[in-house]
């Protein structure tokens, strides 16, 4: 460029000259051969033309390199609003209009201005978008570039109203085509000079249009795929939250059995770390499983169906035997090809031991009883109670001990014990405690039950009759029975002992009556206070008994000796 410049210097200087060679002639110019005087002028008006020829192609030239520079700029990034700022500045500049503007389509297709930028670089507040529309809407509808010198004398816009109300004069516009689509276009235009775009503006403009068009298509993309990449990275941050939050262990593996991921409850139900579980086989990972896992993952090979509810006993070396269920299911991809499997695992240990003892406790309550009691709302304390308290005592067990093992005395014990429970159970009554050879319970408590009494009755008479049908099964030095008690009356109930060790019990003198009267029952026999009598004297049939003096009772207690229901 500088050796251009120089060229250009060299024949402005020989232009100069040869002027001054011609002015100088002019007094001897009778004794010049012929046509020397306009040979000068000739030579003058030439270099003169050359030299603005020169000048052109250095600026044609400085523009096709700011082109150049330009077009790597807008290349080189692909953050949208960066790369329509740098085109438009670079409209703007190159064709020296005092302002510019950027319009793309929208999703509903409509052109929408994108960025507007003026000769100090600076945008344009949109309440200065004064252009003309109809030289914009016929660049979308032809597809080719419009150039008017000035747009007020110009016969195919002249008559336009906005050219006339904001006084347009030079304009240029260029379609932006990306794929040989029309996306949107660029214009510029210059409200106070007329004829300073022409055709090599116009041509130059196309050509950059071209380029720009391309990257922003480029920057579009880009712009697409950085918002379906955070799309997608809050998707995976939102399925890994749920994945992590999961209840139970899930484990995948691929087909060579190796665990490619693992969440956090796996984590805790294996006892290892996940970074120590990723990349470990399945059967280093569940130790004692192997031969058990591959039947089952050979299964799944061949049939492609899942494997439900697997329920194993594991040994593990430091937490000892743990009760696991296991939920086995092909790994598909997204063409339903076979990639692996998951496991869905479930320690069970913990929920194992709470049923059995919600079992054992199903021997002391009544299941109706016990699903209406709140764990949350147990609290150390008592309340009164009207109770109908039943005790029921083996009779003849002592004796019977003597004469047999303690395994054998035990099995025979608990077949006797299980009958009164049963039948207290039976009829939804509490079973407070086994007293060694005797049963204690009450009705009406936690639970009101308006025919306790009744039911108290009702369970004395299916324990005899338990009874019976159990000495149909034992050998006669094995027959047994029970003297039963039963009192009415009122009793303080609550949990008794502490948060660690709870016991729901009755404690009162209708508890302490009810056992004295058990004591002066024989052998079958049912003895019932009055208190109770007079409760259920319309169900049962029962016959007055003797006074019974008891310890701890200054006065005879009144009873009567229960023969059935009505």
């Amino acid at each position: 460029m500088a050796e251009i410049t120089l060229l250009n210097e060299q024949i402005l200087a020989l232009s100069k000259l040869a002027g001054q060679v011609r002015s100088n002639l002019q007094v001897v110019r009778a004794s010049l051969p012929p046509d020397t005087l306009e040979t000068l002028s000739n030579l003058e008006g030439t270099l003169y033309q050359v030299s603005r020829q020169v000048t052109a192609v250095e600026e044609e030239r400085h523009k096709l390199f700011a082109l150049a520079d330009t077009t790597q700029a807008v290349n080189s990034s692909l953050e949208l609003d960066e790369v329509l700022r740098l085109v438009m500045d670079t409209i703007v500049r190159l064709t020296e209009a005092e302002r510019g503007f950027l319009m793309l389509r929208d999703a509903q297709g409509e052109m929408t201005t994108r960025v507007a930028r003026n000769w100090e670089q600076e945008s344009i507040n949109p309440n200065e978008f004064a252009i003309s529309r109809t030289i914009i809407q016929r660049v979308i509808e032809s597809g080719a570039p419009v150039l008017t010198t000035n747009a007020q004398e110009d016969p195919r816009f002249g008559g336009q109203e906005s050219i006339v109300a904001y006084n347009l004069r030079s304009i240029l516009c260029v379609p932006l085509k990306a794929r040989a689509e029309l996306i949107g276009v660029i214009y510029a235009d210059n409200r106070i000079r007329a004829g300073i775009f022409n055709e090599a503006e116009r041509d130059l403009l196309t050509v950059f249009a071209n380029q720009a068009a391309i990257a922003i298509e480029n920057a579009r993309l880009f712009a697409s795929v950085r918002r379906t990449l955070d799309e997608v990275t809050e998707l995976k941050n939102l399925m890994d939250n749920v994945f992590a939050s999961i209840a139970s262990g899930v484990l995948t593996a691929n087909v060579q059995d190796q665990i490619t991921l693992c969440n956090r409850a796996a984590e805790s139900i294996l006892g290892e770390a996940i970074a120590d579980l990723v990349g470990q086989r399945l059967e280093q990972a569940l130790p004692g499983l192997a031969g058990e896992l591959h039947t089952h993952l050979a299964a799944i090979r061949e049939n492609d169906k899942p494997v439900v509810g697997l329920e194993i006993i594991h040994n593990h070396p430091q937490r000892g035997a743990l009760d696991w269920r296991l939920n086995l299911s092909p790994l598909k991809d997204a063409d339903q090809t076979t990639q692996g499997v998951a496991i869905v695992l479930d320690d069970l240990t913990e929920h194992k031991k709470l049923e059995a003892q919600r079992r054992l406790l199903e021997r002391m309550v009544s299941p109706a009883v016990l699903d209406q009691i709140n764990p949350d709302s147990l609290q150390t304390g008592g309340q009164q109670r009207d109770i109908t308290i039943l005790f029921a005592d083996i009779r003849g067990f002592t004796s019977y001990s003597e004469k047999q093992s303690p395994e054998a005395l035990v099995a025979v014990l608990n077949r006797y014990l299980a009958a009164g429970a049963e039948a207290v159970l039976a009829q939804e009554g509490t079973v407070d405690k086994f007293l060694g050879d005797a049963v204690m319970a009450w009705f009406n408590a936690p639970l009101p039950q308006p025919d306790h009494s009744l039911r108290a009755v009702r369970a004395a008479l299916d324990l005899r009759t338990a009874i019976e049908s159990l000495h149909a099964e034992l050998p006669p030095e094995a027959h047994l029975s029970f003297g039963v008690g039963i009192h009415y009356g009122e009793a303080v109930l609550g949990w008794i002992g502490t948060q660690k060790r709870l016991e729901y019990t009755a404690i009162g003198d209708s508890v302490n009556t009810a056992k004295r009267i058990q004591e002066n029952a024989a052998k079958g026999q049912i003895l019932i206070s009055a208190e109770a009598y007079e409760r259920v004297k319309d169900a049962v049939e029962a016959k007055p008994y003797a006074p019974l003096n008891v310890k701890g009772k200054s006065e005879a207690v009144e009873v009567y000796e229960l023969v059935g229901l009505k």
